[in-house]
């Protein structure tokens, strides 16, 4: 591991944004000089600090156009709660009932179901074969949201509707003129996707299946593909430094890099002056340090700036926990073919920052 790997490794990471969401990178890149930037009636947080006080001091409301909790509750359209759109004791209620599913014994059980699938995926890799982590991520989180829900569905079709219903949602919320028909779109592919899972199945069913995949489907090829570039399989290799690299890898390529909220009251951030409606966009990548601290299992940033790009407070994304586990699974069973990234493409469509296709081989 070298200065130079990571910037490699940088660079190839910097692509995801730069060819999906060019204009918003450039302008978070443009104002992190300051921990909290004014821009009309949009504040753009940076601090960690800051970011931890807007989710956790500051009413929101979680309803409110351009927020996740708006394009879910639009896209499902039964007017019931979807979790990113709740507050108070629906809210908690939901997260108790995700609790047990991703908690320690849940995502023990989790791990049965797709430990057997990353041996027969990755087989190909011993061979001198390659293998693509979208579709392996696509499968494996399909498997994951099957098994959570006790769906009979099949995972990749899972996967593959969760994609384009949030895709959609995200296109039917996008700022300027409303867009009838895209709505419209949006709410046919969620639409789709609860018929996929099976009769029964409600908005928050979908919404668990939406997030689940998309996070996973973002987040773990850029991650292996980070891995790769900076030459870090011997930390993956080792059993106790391992969960620490999952979370570093976690913090830098933050799948969810951005949190658009609005605020329901007055109130401040970081020392600057809210006005309810004010609108919110908080960093997690930069809160979390991803723009200028490299991984390094030996010298980690710690659980509690590492675990910001899951949010923080009550409404912390209750998928932490899998996410880790999920990821350092992945990095122990790559590890040992020390892959390397043959072809890497952009998806530029998706929902959130990620590979359209990233094909790895097993390294010299």
């Amino acid at each position: 591991m070298s200065t130079t790997s990571h910037a490699r490794a940088r660079r190839r990471d910097r692509r995801v944004y730069l060819r999906s969401h060019p204009v918003l990178f450039g302008l978070l890149a443009a104002t992190r000089g300051r921990p909290v930037r004014r821009l009309g009636r949009t504040l753009l947080v940076h601090d960690a600090d800051a970011y931890r006080e807007a989710l956790t001091r500051l009413p929101l409301d979680r309803t409110a156009a351009g927020t996740t909790g708006a394009a879910a509750r639009a896209a499902l359209r039964d007017g019931g709660g979807v979790l990113f759109d709740q507050e108070g004791g629906g809210h908690r209620a939901d997260r108790r009932g995700l609790a047990g599913g991703l908690g320690a014994a849940g995502v023990e059980e989790l791990r049965a179901r797709w430990q057997p699938l990353l041996v027969r995926r990755l087989a190909p890799l011993a061979g001198g074969g390659e293998v693509d982590l979208v579709e392996l991520a696509r499968e494996l989180s399909g498997a994951v949201v099957c098994a959570l829900l006790d769906s009979p569905a099949d995972p990749r079709a899972v996967a593959e509707a969760a994609a384009e219903a949030a895709a959609a949602s995200v296109r039917s919320h996008l700022p300027g003129p409303r867009r009838p028909r895209a709505e419209a779109a949006a709410a046919r592919a969620a639409e789709r996707l609860r018929r996929i899972l099976g009769p029964g199945e409600d908005a928050l069913s979908a919404m668990v299946a939406v997030a689940a995949v998309n996070t996973t489907v973002a987040a773990l090829p850029r991650a292996v593909a980070w891995c790769a570039d900076a030459g870090l399989w011997e930390q993956a290799a080792d059993g106790g430094l391992r969960p620490a690299l999952a979370e570093e890898l976690l913090r830098v390529t933050a799948a969810s890099p951005l949190l658009p909220r609005v605020a329901a009251a007055d109130g401040s951030v970081g020392g600057c002056p809210v006005r309810g409606g004010d609108r919110l966009l908080l960093v997690a990548r930069h809160a979390a340090g991803a723009h200028r601290r490299d991984p390094d299992a030996r010298r980690p940033a710690g659980p509690a700036l590492a675990r910001l790009v899951f949010g923080a407070g009550p409404h912390a994304c209750p998928g932490a926990r899998l996410a880790v586990v999920q990821l350092a699974d992945v990095l122990a069973a790559l590890a040992p073919h020390r892959p390397v990234v043959t072809r890497a493409r952009v998806d530029r469509g998706a929902a959130l920052p990620g590979w359209r296709s990233l094909t790895v081989r097993a390294g010299s």
